[in-house]
């Protein structure tokens, strides 16, 4: 197995943004947001208007924005520890006309402010690898959920090999550019694998069942708070 290899926490330039902003995310948002859904209806979880999602580190925003076009009648917090990608995320909240749903917002999820039990849903897709220690990010969204809520995480997992990383760079960055495709395999190599998850979830009573690989490159987290 490749050991892991730290990139930055937070990806906060304009270049990055700019660059993040422009790949193209369509396929893995419309994939995590129909799952999520999804796993809304399993557990049973109600998301009106009423009702509260945190987006944990959402990049410029372009998940809450296809799950409010989805149908999702919550509102969203999409939160993120870069300023730069929190530009770009309100400059697409409201060229998508939903700033009256969506409310982008700096911060830590390591450290969030919300009360405890207080949210319906939260759901992340590709912070984890970002974070040295991510337990913290767990224990946090997991503190913050009320009773019944859902915690919906996915991100990438490290891959066994050298060569299998150059696969998956190959199918699914080759058509990015060079620098795109380096930021996608430093992700991979910054990333942990599903049985990590599992046991860094353990402390907090989440089943390991709740930790699956749905993806060649993707694990995802889908528990319901007791």
């Amino acid at each position: 197995m490749l050991p892991r290899v730290l990139e930055p926490e937070v990806m906060d330039t304009a270049e990055e943004a700019e660059d993040y902003d422009r790949m193209d995310h369509g396929t893995v948002n419309q994939t995590f947001v129909a799952d999520f859904l999804a796993a809304v209806a399993t557990h049973g979880v109600a998301l009106d208007a009423s009702m509260q999602i945190l987006d944990a580190g959402t990049g410029t925003a372009l998940i809450p924005i296809v799950l409010v076009q989805a149908g999702c009648a919550a509102h969203i917090v999409a939160a993120d520890a870069a300023e730069e990608m929190l530009k770009l995320a309100a400059v697409n909240i409201a060229r998508a006309g939903l700033s009256s749903q969506i409310t982008p917002v700096l911060r830590d999820c390591k450290a969030l402010p919300e009360a405890d039990g207080t949210l319906a849903a939260v759901m992340s897709n590709s912070i984890i690898h970002h974070i040295p220690e991510p337990s913290a990010v767990f224990a946090e969204c997991w503190r913050i959920l009320q009773p019944g809520g859902l915690l919906f995480v996915r991100d990438l997992a490290r891959p066994e090999s050298a060569d299998d990383v150059e696969h998956l760079v190959r199918t699914y960055a080759g058509a990015e550019s060079l620098r795109q495709q380096q930021l996608f395999r430093q992700s991979l190599h910054a990333a942990l694998t599903a049985e990590e998850i599992a046991e860094m979830l353990q402390p907090l009573g989440i089943a390991t069942t709740a930790v699956t690989m749905t993806s060649d490159r993707h694990w995802t987290v889908s528990a319901r708070k007791p």
